[in-house]
């Protein structure tokens, strides 16, 4: 009888033992979860809402220098959406009032040949073609501009990017294109991290 009441009372002291710690091991795991999830980053680095709305996005200038030139040499005429831009010495522009204004460029702007100074990036076994920011792909015999997948990475951004304010973290934003500043191998660089839409 005396070793019935041992087993009994030793399995029911694990029991109680045992159930006494699953909680407490189920609260640390959960606290964990809640340490990796709970960042202002969730916002720019979630993979399915890539998009930012403009309303979120705070310049750090207020206004944008705006660059206009009288002419445009050698420049090579760029049909989109029916609107006419222009295209010369790596750079886009638009015709008003008589002058020629610098553009970023938009998606689906094409070109013959890719300026001397492209770099090739690849990411998920796509290559993409980077120049000054502007991302391109190959498409008939042409060079279209793209926008680039969430996690690319290039090592330089163009002179004239600007930082932003997202939800009190700031980023780098060039033609509409989220970058973060990161370590590659103990390298700066730029990880694309979302693009905003312009409303």
């Amino acid at each position: 009888m005396k070793t019935f009441i041992k087993t009994y009372v030793l399995s029911a002291a694990f029991i109680v033992a045992f159930a006494a710690q699953l909680p407490a091991q189920t609260k640390r795991n959960t606290n964990k979860k809640t340490v990796v999830t709970t960042t202002t980053k969730t916002v720019v680095k979630n993979k399915g809402n890539k998009r930012i709305s403009s309303s979120k996005v705070t310049y750090k200038k207020p206004t944008r220098k705006v660059v206009s030139v009288r002419s445009v040499p050698n420049k090579t005429v760029v049909k989109h959406n029916g609107q006419s831009y222009y295209y010369a010495n790596n750079r886009y522009y638009t015709q008003s009032r008589g002058r020629y204004i610098v553009i970023a460029p938009k998606v689906g702007f094409r070109i013959k040949t890719l300026p001397q100074n492209y770099k090739r990036v690849r990411f998920n076994n796509r290559d993409y073609y980077s120049v000054n920011g502007t991302f391109y792909i190959s498409y008939n015999n042409e060079y279209e501009v793209v926008e680039p997948e969430i996690g690319t990475v290039v090592y330089e951004l163009p002179e004239d990017y600007e930082k932003v304010v997202i939800d009190n973290q700031t980023y780098y934003e060039y033609a509409n294109i989220l970058y973060e500043k990161v370590q590659v191998d103990g390298t700066r660089a730029y990880e694309v991290v979302g693009i905003i839409d312009v409303e």
